[in-house]
């Protein structure tokens, strides 16, 4: 990992995107998602402290993203390639063992991983592509 030339640009606007997306995806999913959870819709709408954790844990996964990235070429391709994995060892990982110790279904693994793929793409590709020519994110 390579933290020297991060973009923090690209690492704010990673995370920017993120929170919409995941906001937009449970939106549209947001019935599955209760009844997966077994939330009710009084539980289900965040305040300003959890939105605030998000957004915060966010920027965290976005700057060690860019780190990741920082490692290699950085291209759009590169991060979504380095997205993908970081989903695919870790988030996808962690949620299905957690999940089954939790006694939720698969349902609701594949509605958050979804939502996570997602996000580990997008932060993937944006950290990658604002940094394509950036002679200060080259990796030396």
């Amino acid at each position: 990992m390579d933290f020297t030339n991060v973009n923090y640009l690209s690492v704010l606007l990673a995370a920017i995107a993120a929170f919409v997306f995941g906001a937009a995806y449970y939106g549209v999913l947001s019935k599955a998602w209760m009844k997966a959870g077994r939330i009710d819709a009084v539980q289900a709408r965040p305040g300003a402290g959890l939105l605030g954790l998000t957004f915060g844990a966010e920027l965290v996964m976005a700057f060690v993203l860019a780190g990741v990235i920082g490692a290699g070429d950085m291209t759009i391709e590169y991060g979504l390639v380095c997205g993908f994995l970081v989903w695919l060892g870790f988030m996808v990982t962690i949620m299905a063992v957690n999940h089954r110790y939790q006694a939720y279904g698969w349902d609701l693994t594949m509605i958050d991983g979804g939502h996570w793929l997602g996000v580990a793409l997008i932060m993937g590709a944006i950290i990658g592509w604002l940094s394509v020519g950036d002679p200060s994110a080259s990796p030396s």
